[in-house]
């Protein structure tokens, strides 16, 4: 009973004690954290506030804001550029998300399957490229697409086909970024999705083909259904990163041909850093935030329904 009585006098007495009174109890450990939190504040609060009021106000970069209202926001609709860039993030999505993702899966079961010989060194391979300079790799690309000299045409010539036009035409263009991302980001997902495949028992296969299941049967019945959580998570980063895509396009093809690849970070950026128009660049900004936001909300209504 005394036992209960002193502990129940502390918790009591802990509950009395003032907010301050609690702070400076515990200042060692706010001090311990406090550094994330200051850094936090001047580089993500402070900046996402101050392009929140650019957003309503006219600026070069120099001299006084001009505060504009929601003119900005009102030119958004009639921007064809900014438009063109969110159905390229479309476009592309298709063209790479699916393809990426099939292959990121095969290789995980691959690897998970226990049959391969030195799995670490593949895996530790097939990511490699995620690690690799972004700015290099779009550079080499570049240089491996060239339509006279590039390697890929070279091989294409010496096997009697003819050259193809990879990055000056439009959906030669859109599928060479979609290579260059499939085998920057490809290692990414595969290593995610055989993380998943480690997480299920074996068990569970094995009891489906003791009871008759075919290993196929047993994979779409057994295996999919349990890696829906981690399939929609590639799937939504996927999803924002067909949008937010900037390094690989300003390096492979920097928006062309004719705003073929330009993405709504590259037209951002060229509005804020080209045309100096840092409130319009805001919205922009904050315009592109909602419209993805609501993407994934739709998303993850539409995967919710149909099971994941």
């Amino acid at each position: 009973m005394t036992l209960e009585t002193n502990t129940l006098s502390v918790l009591k007495k802990r509950d009395t004690l003032s907010l301050w009174q609690k702070i400076r109890k515990s200042r060692w450990a706010y001090a311990f954290i406090s550094p994330f939190y200051l850094l936090f504040a001047i580089f993500g609060l402070y900046p996402m506030l101050l392009s929140l009021y650019l957003s309503f106000t006219r600026w070069k970069g120099v001299g006084p804001m001009e505060f504009a209202g929601v003119v900005n926001f009102e030119l958004i609709p009639k921007d064809a550029v900014f438009w063109k860039s969110m159905s390229n993030g479309v476009i592309l999505f298709f063209l790479y998300v699916p393809v990426m993702l099939f292959l990121a899966l095969a290789l995980a079961v691959i690897l998970n399957s226990g049959r391969v010989k030195g799995f670490r060194l593949f895996r530790t391979l097939i990511f490699m490229p995620f690690i690799t300079n972004m700015v290099a790799a779009g550079f080499t690309f570049r240089i491996l697409l060239e339509k006279q000299n590039g390697l890929f045409n070279m091989l294409l010539g010496n096997i009697g086909l003819p050259t193809v036009p990879w990055l000056e035409t439009v959906w030669w263009a859109r599928i060479s970024l979609s290579l260059l991302i499939i085998w920057a980001w490809l290692g990414y997902n595969m290593v995610i999705m055989l993380a998943g495949l480690q997480t299920i028992p074996s068990d569970l296969t094995e009891a489906a083909l003791v009871d008759g299941a075919t290993p196929i049967q047993a994979f779409f019945r057994i295996i999919i259904p349990l890696m829906r959580p981690v399939i929609l998570f590639c799937m939504i980063t996927s999803t924002i990163g067909s949008f937010g895509l900037f390094a690989e396009v300003s390096t492979l093809t920097n928006g062309g041909p004719v705003n073929a690849t330009i993405t709504p970070l590259i037209r951002i950026y060229g509005v804020a850093f080209s045309s100096y128009q840092f409130g319009y660049a805001s919205a922009l900004a904050y315009t592109f935030f909602a419209l993805i936001f609501f993407l994934t909300i739709i998303q993850f209504r539409l995967n919710r329904e149909q099971g994941l």
